[in-house]
């Protein structure tokens, strides 16, 4: 069982950076491709970056160039490093995580379509706010 525990959200000014972690303190012995999603108030859950169990990356168009999703497998720790915030990033951000095997996050997959359905874990949250 995975367990997924977010932290590094606050609140910034915009152009300001903000980096979020996401540590798992469950299973680690199987392979998973992961996920950062955000959530603002009145929207849909969205796909912002993803990462394969290979190191595939993959971004939301609207994150591209700003933010950088990386992992650290000795301690199974997901990372999502936002520069240039602006007030549009303002949301509760999640990490999520999907079994998965080396280059299941290939272009046209369903981790590299960052789909939020297909991922099964998901951590509690973490609130990022960006004033103007």
């Amino acid at each position: 069982q995975v367990q997924l525990v977010e932290s590094g959200g606050g609140s910034v000014q915009a152009g300001g950076s903000l980096r979020l972690s996401c540590r798992n303190s469950g299973d680690t012995y199987r392979s998973y491709c992961k996920g950062w999603f955000r959530q603002a108030p009145g929207k849909e859950r969205e796909g912002v970056a993803s990462i394969g169990s290979d190191g595939t990356t993959s971004y939301a168009d609207s994150v591209k160039g700003r933010f950088t999703i990386s992992r650290d497998n000795g301690d199974d720790t997901l990372y999502l490093q936002m520069n240039n915030l602006s007030p549009e990033d303002t949301a509760m951000y999640y990490c999520a995580a999907a079994g998965c095997l080396a280059y299941d996050c290939s272009p046209g997959s369903w981790c590299y379509d960052i789909r939020v359905t297909e991922f099964g874990y998901w951590g509690q949250g973490t609130q990022v706010i960006v004033a103007s």
